[in-house]
This record gives C-alpha cells, structure tokens and sequence, in this order.
C-alpha cells in the first residue's frame, strides 16, 4: 500500500510533458536510441503490440519517460515490465515493485525482477504483446543486474516469437573492457554468461553479443534483434552531455558509476562499500580502520585516483550507526582510472594492514562478484596487485576478440 501510495503522490506531482513543449536537445552531444524515436512521434511502434521492459533511466533529454511519452504521442504499450528497484524506481537493492497498474498511465505493470526465462514469456503471452522494447541505462559492470534482466527478456521473447528492440545508451564508464571472465560454474543472478567485469559495451552490444554466442545454446535466437543506436558517442567518451539519471538508489552519480565495477567488490567483503553514505561505492571502510590505509594506497600512485582519509556512519547497510574509518576515492583522470585494478590494490592492502578486521563475507559472495573464487584464494595466498591482475589477462584478451564482430562503436 505505501508503494501504491508514493507511485500516486509521484503521479500527481509530476505532469506528463507533451511532445510539442519538450526543449531541443541541441545541449547534448549524444543522442540516445530513445529521443530518436521520440522526435518522429514513436511511429516505428505505432500498430505493434508493445512490451516495454524499462525504469527510471527510460527517460527522454527533458527527463519525460519514454513510457509516458508513448503514452501522450497515441503509442499505448500492452505493458510495463519492471526490473530491480522497479518500473517507477520505489524499491531498494534486491527489490522490486510488484505488478499493479501504473496510476499515472493506467497501464498493466509485471514484476520482471528474478523471474526465469519461462515465467517471463508467460507474462508476455499474458499482455499479449509481439514487440518487446528494451530501454535502460547500464553502467558497465557485469554484476549490475540489469543485463541480466535484458538476457532473460531476450530468451522470453525468443521463446513467444516476439521482435526484440533495444533503445541504445552510451556505457558511463566508456568502451574499455578489463577484469576477470565469468567461470560458469559460478553463474548467478549478478552474472550468468562468461564476459568480464567491465565489459566496455552498450546494452545495444551486448544484445547482439549475446543473440550471437549465447542464445544458440540457450532456447534459441530472437526471430527479430534491432537496435536503435545512440548517436554523437564514441567508445572512449565519458562526458555526454546527456542528463544523469541514477539508474539505482545507490548510483547517484556518474562518479559512483565510474567506481563502481572496481569498489562493489567490497559488497563480498567485511567492509562497508558506503551503502547508507551520500558517496556509495567511492566511501569504503569499517571501524577501527585508520589514516594508515589512505596512506599506503597512494604510495601505490594508481592512475587516476587519489585516496582520503575519511570517516561515516552508515545509515542502512553494514554497521548502521557506527562510526568507519576508511577512504574516499577522488578521480583525477577518468580516462586512466582502472576501477578493478583500484579495487584489487584496495583489497590486498586493507588485508595487509588490518587483518584482524578484513575478511570476505561467510557466504564467499566475493566469488560470484567477481567470476570465479580465484581472486579470493589469490588475496588470501599473498598475492600482490600485480599478479592478481595478470591473472584474467588471457582471458580478457580472448573476450576483446570475441565482442569485436559486436562492437557499433568506434
């Protein structure tokens, strides 16, 4: 009933835009899949029985949804289809909304998050739709859930003979893959398809990456891929000019993007990765830690990134109340940051200075973060940054030659 409620009040507080009153996009660089559509009145869709799997990033220049600007051009989808955190975006990490009718379009919308290949297509047989349109903003790292929410929709759509459409992003943290591939014998819900940590695509890429090497194997190809390609972004482009939109709670900003595929590996940790902080992700620690970790991480002068001594209580998440010690990571050339090879230095340095402190959560989740439980038995064997990194080098060569006949971008 709260959730209901909040949908209402966000409802009524925000009127839909229409079409006509939406301002040029002449401010931005980039041109996403979405306002391409949009700018010819939605009329690809127009006599097609929609499905749209999107959420909160599913949003025009103007910040309109593109849900709602379907709506106020005539092109009324079947259904909504929400992922984690939902549709609407009520819901924190590892939820979702429910199904319920959208208050302000009055549209059916289904719980997409953590069902199967099988139960999806069932709710897409039971909106009747032939045309499913994907349209959310990724941010480049393979334990963000929602490609997982695009492959599984992908082998739905298969599976009822739908068309498959991508309304394509540019990747925040650029088109440069690195870190470890996915062992599939530790396939999960935050990974489940051998690519890499940071895999350097667009959801667009990645939708043809995985129609071509996974699908095959897997119930099948799509009868239909398109994609509607951003334009004005190239590979190695951070700054877009397009409106940044937090794709989660616990993404505000692009920064928290930029960090993430590296710092979100302390989620498998006993640290704290800044969940119930203002700078989730860029804030990690725990009690006791000190200034001495800040210290030793920048005598290691990683590229791109300074350390500060920082202290927090964390609202919600590990150790609500108390205070952490910890660091703040400040980028100073995010072209040359390398979030993963950052983490790692982190990991085996807090390990070194605080080993009655630091350790991996009882469950190994580190392991199905990052692929496999190597990176885990490395840190505890002594490894250093180096020969952990060097370790996936292989392997994130073979994934460089096997993305290449997907890539768009230049």
């Amino acid at each position: 009933m709260r959730r209901r409620l909040l949908l209402q009040a966000g409802a009524l507080a925000v009127p839909a835009v229409a079409l006509a009153d939406r301002p040029a996009a002449a401010s931005t660089t980039v041109t996403t899949g979405s306002e391409a559509l949009a700018r010819d009145g939605w009329r690809r869709l127009r006599g097609k029985r929609v499905g749209v799997l999107t959420n909160p990033t599913g949003v025009l220049v103007d910040q309109t949804h593109v849900v709602d600007s379907m709506v106020a051009a005539g092109v009324r989808p079947r259904a909504v289809f929400g992922p984690e955190h939902g549709f609407r975006g009520t819901a924190q990490a590892g939820g979702s909304e429910g199904d319920y009718a959208d208050p302000r379009t009055g549209l059916p919308v289904y719980d997409a998050y953590g069902k199967n290949a099988a139960q999806l297509a069932a709710l897409f047989r039971k909106a009747d739709v032939d045309t499913v349109v994907f349209d959310i903003a990724d941010v480049g790292a393979r334990f963000y859930t929602y490609i997982w929410s695009l492959y599984t929709a992908m082998q739905a759509a298969a599976a009822t003979g739908a068309a498959f459409l991508v309304l394509d992003r540019p990747n925040p943290v650029g088109g440069t893959a690195r870190g470890p591939q996915l062992d599939p014998a530790y396939a999960t819900g935050v990974g489940r398809k051998p690519i890499v940590q940071q895999h350097g695509m667009t959801v667009g890429e990645l939708a043809r990456l995985f129609d071509g090497e996974f699908l095959p194997s897997d119930g099948g190809r799509l009868s239909s891929l398109d994609v509607v390609w951003a334009q004005g972004w190239r590979r190695e482009d951070l700054a877009t000019g397009l409106p940044w939109t937090p794709p989660s709670p616990n993404m505000p900003t692009q920064d928290t993007a930029l960090v993430y595929p590296g710092t979100c590996l302390f989620e498998g940790t006993l640290f704290s990765e800044g969940r119930g902080t203002t700078r989730p992700f860029e804030t990690v620690g725990a009690p006791d830690v000190d200034w001495r970790w800040a210290e030793r991480l920048n005598e290691l002068a990683l590229p791109g990134v300074r350390f500060r001594e920082t202290y927090f209580s964390p609202t919600f998440g590990k150790f609500v109340g108390k205070s952490c010690g910890g660091v703040a990571l400040h980028l100073t050339d995010a072209r040359r940051f390398d979030a993963i090879r950052a983490a790692v230095a982190m990991i085996v340095t807090a390990r070194s200075l605080y080993p009655a402190l630091f350790g991996w959560r009882p469950d190994n989740w580190i392991d199905n973060l990052s692929g496999s439980d190597r990176l885990r038995r490395m840190v505890d064997a002594g490894a250093g940054v180096d020969e952990v990194v060097g370790a996936w080098e292989a392997e994130l060569t073979a994934f460089r030659r096997t993305r290449s006949p997907y890539l768009h971008y230049r």
